[in-house]
């Protein structure tokens, strides 16, 4: 992303454009790209445009093609000429009208959207586009669908291609929802190439088609597969662990302490198994963590949990804190779960807060004990101890059998909270 937008004489217009080519367009659209000096888009796209109606210079998109954008609009913008960007669909629905935005700023970006395919499989499968989850899986990787998987739920998924269908089918056997319907949507809007297919994810008996395509699944959770629910305290079984690993009623306590907010950054320090960091992630697409942890074994252990649960994204860091806290972006949220007594560590992460950021730190120790009862004490906050008790067999009958309890503190940084972290 440019620092600053770039400066341009006239405004960039993004024209939508489906695969219904020119006919589909709308007048104002036919009109701004009969009017474009030069057009930028897809090769696909390009070649939609009859060559007597559209005269423009046409220039396709290099690979890759985000750190493009800035260079193609400011060597053809700059000269004066009028630029015109296709996109697919809907250009501010995951496509490439929020990079232009960024880079000449929205002002100077003149949209004209065409249904979205999104919208277009909606139609076809008669479903309420406003309680149907969409997915893209366009340069984001396959895990991050996993997120979105529940028993009963509708989720449209943007493909990455030909190969997509199978390899969403491949995730959904893993992940204990063979039994899903899916419908591979494509070509959506062509009067000529428009095509479904059907199956389930256990049997997909198709080979790849159209690159250009949606699918679009049913969620069916087989029997016996692991239920993860919508809110924190996913069950333990959930994680691969070697026993560190904050438990399911004490991790539910906690991530309602930290009270996660679309767009925040929360840092896991001590990240052990990943938990809270992964299930942060979990309560909005937004939200992003940092898992630090100082041990190699351990973080490769939560890379893979945070694939199997659907946050790919969460970022891991190896190494001790609060050494391994320099240079991180500052956090909205902290969670300190393990390493308390590390001289400074305490220090560090209420230094890294940002002005209204939440801190929360568990322990079972009575060092660490100490540390916290000193700090709710200049500080303030809440300090509370958390006690679970399960049911376990005692001879023939059943009492109870005792976890460690938990001291946690939980409080807000004092300042007016800033702009959030991006």
């Amino acid at each position: 992303m440019s620092s600053s937008p770039i400066a341009i004489p006239h405004p960039v217009t993004v024209v939508g454009i489906g695969a219904d080519g020119w006919a589909g367009l709308a007048d104002a659209s036919r009109d701004a790209l009969r009017a474009a000096e030069v057009v930028i888009g897809g090769e696909r796209q390009l070649a939609l445009l009859p060559p007597e109606e559209c005269r423009g210079e046409r220039v396709a998109w290099p690979s890759p093609l985000r750190p493009a954008v800035p260079r193609l609009l400011d060597a053809h913008g700059r000269a004066g000429r009028r630029i015109a960007v296709l996109a697919s669909g809907d250009p501010m629905f995951y496509g490439i009208g929020r990079a232009l935005a960024e880079t000449v700023g929205p002002e100077r970006l003149r949209v004209l959207p065409h249904p979205s395919s999104v919208s277009y499989a909606c139609a076809r499968l008669g479903w309420p586009l406003e309680e149907t989850e969409t997915v893209t899986l366009v340069g984001r990787p396959l895990a991050s669908l996993a997120a979105a998987l529940h028993d009963g739920r509708r989720v449209l998924v943007l493909s990455a291609g030909a190969a997509t269908p199978g390899e969403v089918a491949a995730l959904l056997r893993e992940r204990g929802f063979g039994p899903s319907a899916l419908h591979v949507l494509e070509q959506l809007g062509s009067p000529e190439s428009e095509r479904v297919l059907t199956g389930t994810a256990d049997d997909w008996p198709h080979a790849p088609g159209d690159p250009l395509n949606v699918i679009a699944v049913t969620c069916v959770r087989a029997d016996g597969a692991l239920r993860l629910g919508a809110v924190p305290g996913l069950p333990d079984a959930a994680y691969e662990n070697d026993g560190q690993l904050t438990k399911r009623h004490v991790r539910a306590a906690t991530l309602a302490a930290l009270a996660p907010a679309p767009g925040e950054l929360l840092w896991d320090v001590g990240g052990g198994s990943g938990s809270i960091g992964i299930e942060w992630m979990r309560t909005h697409r937004g939200c992003r963590a940092i898992a630090v942890e100082r041990s190699a074994e351990r973080a490769s252990r939560i890379t893979r949990n945070a694939e199997a649960l659907g946050v790919p994204a969460l970022r891991v860091v190896t190494g001790p804190a609060p050494e391994a806290l320099a240079g991180l972006p500052a956090p909205d949220a902290v969670f300190i779960g393990g390493g308390l007594t590390a001289p400074g560590l305490l220090d560090a992460c209420w230094d890294a807060l940002r002005p209204g950021g939440r801190l929360v730190a568990n322990t079972v120790t009575l060092e660490s004990e100490a540390l916290l009862a000193d700090r709710y004490r200049r500080y303030g906050g809440e300090l509370v101890r958390l006690a679970v008790a399960h049911a376990v067999p005692v001879g023939g009958f059943t009492g109870w059998r005792q976890a460690m309890p938990v001291t946690q503190w939980s409080v807000t940084k004092p300042g007016a909270p800033g702009a959030v972290s991006r």
